[in-house]
């Protein structure tokens, strides 16, 4: 079962964001475009490169109005610890969310039982709390953090723009398309 296009569950999680341990909801998420960004653990390998990836983009999502949430099942103090440790952590300025109990990473369905760890999976959430777009991948397989922004650009025009739709590598400013019996079989 997919949970695109579905709310985000109910959630309450500990997190570590510029230094400082927080607490956050569901409730809080909603009301601005929102990007969870799932990873299997701290101190590992492909997991901080994808992280400073994220952090390389912030500002810009910002801008964009868009809040990060990194999740892992490490618990919010092993966050301030990696990101005491790793020069590349240290840069990160979005709220590191910890999921011990694993209950947050099964609300978005990307947990891996068998191990108690995330799958990669990053998720575009709508300012009314609705999944729009999902990207998982494989253990080994780093994402790309300029992708996720031209995304979230997609997703924003989208929802601005009722009945128009972005095609394949649509970039901000290209041409959108217009669904409608005119053009099918055209494209």
């Amino acid at each position: 079962m997919s949970v695109i296009n579905t709310q985000i569950k109910p959630f309450k999680n500990q997190a570590f964001r510029q230094g400082k341990f927080i607490e956050v909801t569901d409730e809080q998420v909603k009301g601005k475009w929102a990007v969870f960004f799932f990873y299997p653990a701290d101190f590992t390998f492909v997991c901080p490169t994808e992280l400073g990836d994220v952090a390389d983009q912030y500002e810009q999502l910002q801008k964009m109005g868009v809040e990060v949430y990194s999740v892992s099942t490490d618990t919010h103090f092993t966050h301030k610890a990696w990101h005491d440790a790793s020069d590349t952590i240290r840069k990160i300025q979005y709220t590191m969310i910890g999921d011990p109990t694993g209950a947050l990473t099964r609300n978005f369905e990307c947990m891996r039982e068998a191990e108690g760890l995330a799958d990669r999976g990053t998720f575009i959430v709508d300012p009314q709390g609705v999944i729009q777009a999902i990207e998982i991948t494989a253990e080994g397989i780093g994402r790309n953090a300029t992708d996720l922004v031209r995304k979230v650009k997609a997703a924003q025009y989208v929802a601005a723009h009722p009945g128009e739709v972005c095609p394949a590598k649509w970039e901000e400013g290209s041409a959108t398309l217009k669904p409608s019996l005119d053009l099918v079989g055209k494209i």
